[in-house]
């Protein structure tokens, strides 16, 4: 990981400051309470960085301790105390109203956001602490608590800043990068799953199969998202000619087309932040420039939600398809309305996967049936994939004419069977 090592570098000493402070320096900066509230008083208190990063740090291991019975009674609490002073906001409104200046705005700025989010800024201080409020959303949202969704949005807000893509570095994953990494690949895999390391080295160890990450520099050992490329001489019509382990390699200077056929978010505490659009464009242009060669950049993407939507909208293919008794054509016919027209009340398509390609300014390319043999595949779409084109010459206005119009940019194939 060459171009995390500066990073590292830096966190590390942070962190042994951290740590020194914890362990000599507490009673330079009072007591530390035990109890959770007043642990709170304590971090928004202190006006000293060090001392914040101390009371910070030991008020996120007691908010860690916490089950969840006493979690959602902390921050119903931490709500309730630290919420938006609303007299102050409507003062501060009113003499801005009467005398328009920065001074005037900056006190609007300040008096309109809750408390509580600048405590979450406090705690990011702490050791590892932006990926450990990672994981305190991830259970928060896990709590389906309706009064704690503001805090879902608040730290989904600050993760929108924190986790800018300008920040993040695209790493190349290979049979050559630590186990501890390659474990997190096996864990987070969400569309094709990895059963062994046979597995995981048939994606990583050839030449013509390659796998890029997301990292940011303070969650220097886990990937945010990653996304497994084939480089093939002609397009696959199923995944298992991609994934499977008994195969010929091919040169990568021969490959004249690049495959995203897997593509993982790695923790739902990230969940509203797209980093999968920017993954994908980088990597295409990145693979670009390295093998000229390359022409075509397309997925090939499973249709997660198609059975489901089938049995509302085509029930009587789903029964065939129950049956086992469902003709191709049927098959390609209901596929092709599913992905590109819209039930939703927001005109987006259907498939959540098509609407995040789609949206990212690709255009559907093909309907492939049998192309997912695995259990999951005929559970979800009875084996059907799609291919997304990414021209990188028109993808930027694939994008916007998509979000101004709702039509699903469509190939020529799937024009005539559409017909």
């Amino acid at each position: 990981m060459v171009n995390m090592s500066f990073f590292q570098n830096i966190l590390s000493s942070v962190m042994k400051s951290t740590k020194r402070l914890n362990r000599f320096g507490l009673k330079s900066f009072g007591k530390l309470h035990n109890d959770i509230n007043k642990a709170v008083e304590s971090v928004m208190s202190t006006s000293g960085e060090v001392s914040s990063m101390v009371y910070a740090e030991h008020l996120l291991n007691l908010i860690e301790e916490q089950d969840d019975k006493s979690l959602i009674k902390f921050l119903k609490t931490l709500l309730s105390n630290y919420d938006i002073d609303t007299k102050k906001l409507l003062k501060d409104v009113k003499i801005y109203s009467s005398e328009k200046n920065e001074q005037n705005l900056k006190k609007i700025r300040s008096s309109s956001e809750p408390k509580w989010i600048e405590l979450f800024r406090r705690l990011n201080s702490t050791t590892n602490g932006t990926f450990r409020l990672v994981k305190l959303r991830e259970r928060i949202r896990a709590l389906k608590e309706p009064e704690l969704k503001t805090f879902d949005s608040g730290l989904l807000n600050l993760f929108k800043y924190w986790f800018n893509p300008s920040f993040l570095v695209l790493e190349k994953i290979d049979w050559e990068t630590p186990a501890n990494i390659l474990e997190k690949i096996i864990e987070y895999e969400a569309v094709h799953e990895i059963n062994s390391w046979d597995d995981l080295r048939a994606r990583l160890a050839p030449s013509d199969r390659q796998c890029f990450a997301f990292f940011h520099p303070l969650i220097p050992n886990d990937p945010l998202i990653f996304v497994e490329v084939a480089l093939c001489l002609d397009i696959p019509k199923s995944i298992q000619e991609v994934i499977k382990i008994d195969r010929e390699e091919i040169d990568v200077e021969d490959a004249n087309t690049a495959i995203f056929y897997s593509i993982s978010n790695c923790h739902n505490g990230l969940l509203g932040i797209s980093f999968g659009n920017f993954l994908i464009k980088k990597v295409a242009k990145n693979l670009k420039r390295e093998l000229p060669a390359l022409n075509q950049f397309q997925t090939l993407s499973p249709l997660p939600s198609l059975m489901k939507w089938m049995e509302e909208y085509a029930p009587i293919t789903f029964e065939r398809c129950s049956d086992k008794n469902c003709s191709d054509d049927e098959l390609m016919k209901q596929s092709i309305r599913y992905l590109t027209e819209s039930d939703r009340t927001d005109g987006m398509p259907n498939d959540p996967v098509a609407r995040f390609h789609v949206g990212n300014g690709a255009s559907l390319e093909r309907i492939n049936l049998h192309a997912d043999p695995s259990e999951k595949g005929q559970l979800q779409s009875y084996g059907i994939m799609a291919n997304y084109l990414y021209d990188l010459d028109v993808v930027e206005e694939n994008h916007e004419l998509f979000f101004k119009n709702k039509i699903v940019p469509i190939s020529n194939q799937i024009k005539s069977l559409k017909k």
